[in-house]
């Protein structure tokens, strides 16, 4: 009998919660099987069987416990059961043992009972003409219907509905009320919102982005994109790379406070914000100023996909010098992004619409992003924070100085 106990997340965390386990008491397991999920306020992360045998769940699942605590306990000389049934097997013999009744039934002769009880029962034009032909009545139909689908049932309750809305006597709403618990996740960013809003002096200010180069770009190499890197071409690796060169040239809203210091970090760990079933989750992508588009549409499809699929480590949460958050794809138009603590600048992301913009003293119809930058006015002054979004804008509307830098392509061939 070998103890599973509770591991640590990181250093600085001593409670988690078990928030379920994926086995049952008394079930066999293998060595490395994934038997319950362990959410701490920074991530959630699997517990796993060290050995084969069978369980013994000790802790309860939904409360705090100790990094530590004794979690189940695993039989190591309990044999495997020789065979586990096949509950898809089941099911497709089920439905086979069902087929073969209907049939039965459709085989069955038909018997007409003239005293039928369903005259209420509405019957279309092409039925009507059809049970005549066949000399069957509404009753037959019924009996022959051994099983009853969830559409017949929506049906039924459907128009129990509209007929309801014409009787006053029921005529009413539900009541009903549903509680969830807090998870250590959403308690922990509610903190740490909250301490934003009160320690910092956040301000936002917005600009907008032409993105027709970019969505010219994406529609003209996309399949070519796709053939040589195995991953789609989207925005969020062109807005991160243009991140990095601006704080580049704006180190201010790359800093951080500590105490009575500031940090200017040399580097660019660009958190990127991913919305999963758990909540919330900034993972980071380490020196992002380094990496090429394809490297970071890689990077960050691979960091989101853990995300969403609750497998996401605290190494891949901790730190960041700024963060980049996507609004956009749940349709936002404008919004004022809140600090990710304790960075200093956060760029919002919003949903590109056709909007009437003036180009060269024409009025034009252009697909534009307006984008929000939320700073930490303790560190960055108002001239950094809107150079910084200026830069921005400048390098997404014409992609190519991402690689050219301020000078055109003719500079760089002539070496200008």
């Amino acid at each position: 009998m070998i103890e599973i106990k509770i591991p640590s997340p990181g250093e600085s965390i001593s409670e988690v919660v078990i928030s379920s386990w994926l086995v049952e008491n008394g079930d066999y397991v293998e060595k490395d099987q994934e038997i319950a999920e362990i959410e701490s306020d920074k991530a959630t992360l699997p517990l796993m069987a060290s050995e084969s045998g069978k369980i013994e769940i000790i802790a309860p699942s939904g409360e705090t416990i100790k990094v530590g605590t004794l979690a189940c306990k695993i039989d190591t000389d309990a044999k495997a059961p020789e065979s586990k049934p096949n509950k898809e097997k089941e099911a497709n013999d089920k439905v086979e043992d069902e087929v073969k009744t209907i049939k039965k039934v459709e085989a069955a002769p038909v018997t007409i009972d003239k005293n039928s009880n369903y005259e209420n029962v509405k019957i279309s034009p092409v039925a009507q003409k059809l049970m005549n032909e066949n000399n069957i009545n509404v009753e037959d139909v019924i009996n022959g219907l051994k099983r009853i689908s969830k559409q017949d049932i929506e049906q039924v309750l459907a128009q129990q509905s509209s007929l309801g809305s014409l009787n006053p006597q029921k005529v009413g709403g539900t009541r009903d009320v549903e509680r969830k618990k807090i998870s250590q996740l959403r308690k922990k960013l509610s903190e740490r919102l909250v301490s934003v809003k009160n320690e910092t002096a956040m301000l936002t200010t917005f600009n907008e982005v032409d993105m027709t180069e970019i969505i010219a770009m994406r529609s003209k190499f996309q399949k070519q994109f796709v053939e040589k890197h195995g991953t789609k071409l989207g925005f969020m690796s062109f807005f991160t790379k243009a991140v990095t060169i601006a704080l580049k040239a704006f180190p201010a809203v790359n800093s951080q406070m500590d105490g009575d210091e500031i940090i200017y970090p040399d580097y660019a760990d660009i958190g990127i914000a991913v919305q999963t079933p758990k909540g919330l989750m900034v993972p980071v992508v380490r020196n992002a100023e380094t990496m090429n588009l394809a490297e970071l549409e890689i990077e960050i499809k691979r960091l989101a996909d853990k995300g969403r699929e609750g497998r996401i480590s605290l190494d891949d949460l901790t730190g960041g010098t700024f963060t980049i958050t996507n609004g956009g794809v749940f349709g936002s138009m404008l919004s004022t992004p809140i600090l990710n603590p304790p960075q200093s600048g956060i760029l919002g992301m919003h949903n590109i619409q056709e909007r009437p913009v003036a180009v060269n003293g024409k009025v034009e119809i252009r697909p534009i992003m307006y984008v929000a930058l939320s700073y930490d006015h303790r560190t960055i002054d108002g001239k950094d924070s809107v150079g910084f979004l200026v830069k921005v804008k400048e390098l997404l509307e014409s992609p190519y100085k991402i690689l050219l830098g301020e000078r055109s392509a003719d500079e760089v061939l002539l070496d200008l």
